[in-house]
């Protein structure tokens, strides 16, 4: 069962990994949308892929961005970490975004940049070592450091959001020693609408995310309704790639811009026989470091 983990997580390792929450931390994938809230924002994204397959894919991904104005000129910067980990491998992903916020007559455009590096290592534990007989499966111990860019465009206002972006401009290369290979250059396009219900304490939001590296394409389909702008769930459905897939999501924004959210997904495949499905947790938390000020007061002179 390894074996074929490994060989399917092989087959894909060129791929970013997936999150079926990314419309909560666009800037995970687009550098065009950091500071697009207005706000310090962080989110912590983890994934466990097909649970009770030994050694199952495990992915996280943290982001930090913010709002800045240096010199009066409204930009963004974030901070970008994940971590893969699908069968012998673990790899780490780092780096920083920067997007200039451009105000239109229709909202905010942020045209963005990120620069970094993907460490990628690959320790292989076969229970009959040399038993593959196939070159482009290691048998040892291999690791590689290489740079990594991206751009994107990234528009938004108070009802929509829409992104383009690209990773990987740089075609980084993974140089194994067993197996070269390199990052393939992925495309990502993304939007979302929030439309307001006749009762004003409901919305319905839509949203569309689709990935290509102009051979292979997935797209996911969304649609979440929120309550009182605190509670949501919804459902998402994915064809593509990866195969189709059924995900339904719900959570909460506690207070002062904290928020949970969990995901399960759920495989159309075959593989979907072997494991219990997906299991995704975010976690989000946006604030602002402007302290409002206290209302003023004036003595009149009436009672003076």
């Amino acid at each position: 069962m390894l074996v074929l983990l490994f060989l399917l997580s092989s087959a894909f390792a060129q791929q970013d990994p997936q999150f079926s929450q990314v419309m909560f931390s666009q800037n995970t994938i687009n550098p065009g949308a950091a500071g697009s809230n207005d706000m310090i924002a962080t989110s912590l994204i983890n994934r466990i892929q097909w649970v009770g397959f030994d050694g199952a894919p495990r992915t996280s991904a943290l982001n930090v961005n913010a709002a800045i104005s240096p010199f009066g000129f409204k930009s963004g910067v974030g901070l970008n970490i994940f971590s893969d980990n699908p069968a012998f491998n673990k790899d780490l992903g780092v780096n920083l975004s920067y997007a200039a916020r451009i105000k239109t007559s229709k909202g905010m455009l942020g045209i963005g940049i990120n620069g970094g590096f993907i460490s990628k290592n690959i320790d292989p534990k076969w229970n009959y070592p040399g038993a593959t007989g196939d070159i482009a499966i290691p048998e040892g111990k291999e690791s590689s450091l290489n740079l990594d860019f991206g751009a994107g465009l990234y528009f938004n206002n108070e009802e929509m959001y829409f992104g383009l972006s690209a990773a990987h401009l740089n075609g980084t290369k993974m140089n194994d020693a067993t197996n070269p290979s390199h990052y393939k250059r992925q495309f990502y396009l993304t939007g979302g609408y929030i439309l307001n219900m006749p009762n004003s304490s409901w919305q319905f939001n839509p949203s569309v995310y689709a990935v290509s590296d102009l051979f292979l394409s997935q797209i996911s389909l969304s649609a979440n309704i929120k309550y009182n702008k605190k509670f949501w769930g919804g459902v998402s459905y994915r064809m593509g790639r990866l195969g189709d897939a059924i995900t339904g999501m719900f959570g909460i924004e506690l207070f002062n811009g904290l928020k949970i959210g969990y995901a399960y997904e759920f495989s159309l495949r075959e593989i979907s026989a072997y494991n219990d499905g997906s299991h995704e947790f975010m976690l989000g938390y946006s604030f602002s470091l402007k302290k409002e000020r206290p209302p003023q007061q004036y003595k009149s002179i009436r009672f003076l």
